[in-house]
């Protein structure tokens, strides 16, 4: 086809990434580690949050969501393509992930491929959630590890979140967990979560949000679970394992890992060296 004589270069990964207000550079530095990890591919990085994309625009920076960064790749003339999903769970956003990438492939001559989610596969989460249990425990201090979860029950991707939850409760039982806006809320759950707490004897918890990038969760909803809890025991927000002030799984090597392994997965999938 003519078409086809002006796709001219090899690949390119996007980053399919939601977006952080207060915690942008977090994905630029997802970016270049990539770059680094995959020599001779280029990669680029889209958002899907409207609200981060024009806070970004005021500041004079100009990202664009995905359908966006796909037609700029695809006219750049991309041969293949990775749509790399940075989403932690399965559920909305990475469904939505889905649906651009299959939509865009009734139109473009690019071959396109997407990622499965961070938490996905069993044996790669399984060891993540382990790493991480070990990562930041310490004795005599319980762990309320706080997902930030889907508002419905009947959305796809929900077993993966369930999983997470299991897994991490049956590692010590002194992990608990609780949802910002999913199942088993923290508003909702707090006083018999506090009440088991005590039958079992605990007297010292940190607050482990379970977000790849805490953002303005971190400084709202993470530091009002930390206070409240703070009535009943000595309470604190895990202390940060990376170079960064606050807590956030995107910095994690076992997160890391398991993106770069996904990547590398499609990437064998497109026939590409």
């Amino acid at each position: 086809m003519k078409r086809y004589r002006h796709y001219k270069k090899d690949k390119a990964v996007i980053l399919s990434c939601f977006g952080s207000v207060i915690e942008q550079q977090l994905y630029t530095d997802l970016l270049k580690d990539m770059q680094n990890e995959f020599e001779g591919v280029d990669f680029f990085l889209s958002f899907s949050s409207r609200m981060v994309l024009k806070d970004l625009h005021k500041r004079g920076l100009e990202y664009k969501n995905l359908a966006q960064v796909l037609a700029d790749v695809d006219m750049l003339g991309y041969k293949n393509i990775v749509v790399a999903s940075i989403n932690l769970f399965p559920t909305d956003e990475h469904e939505l992930l889905i649906r651009t990438v299959e939509g865009f492939k009734h139109f473009s001559m690019a071959n396109i491929r997407y990622t499965k989610a961070i938490i996905n596969k069993t044996k790669e989460t399984s060891l993540m959630l382990k790493a991480l249990n070990e990562n930041i425990s310490e004795d005599g201090r319980a762990n309320l590890f706080v997902i930030h979860g889907v508002p419905v029950l009947n959305l796809a991707g929900l077993a993966s979140v369930s999983y997470t939850e299991e897994f991490l409760k049956l590692l010590s039982d002194n992990n608990y967990t609780c949802s910002l806006e999913g199942a088993f809320p923290w508003y909702a759950v707090k006083e018999p979560l506090i009440d088991r707490m005590k039958q079992n004897g605990i007297t010292k918890v940190q607050v482990v949000p379970m977000l790849l990038v805490s953002g303005n969760h971190y400084i709202k909803d993470m530091v009002e679970i930390s206070d409240e809890l703070a009535e009943h025991f000595n309470s604190r927000i895990v202390p940060s394992i990376t170079k960064s002030d606050r807590f956030n799984l995107i910095e994690l090597d076992s997160v890391r890992s398991v993106i770069c392994k996904n990547i590398a997965e499609e990437i064998k999938k497109l026939g590409c060296k």
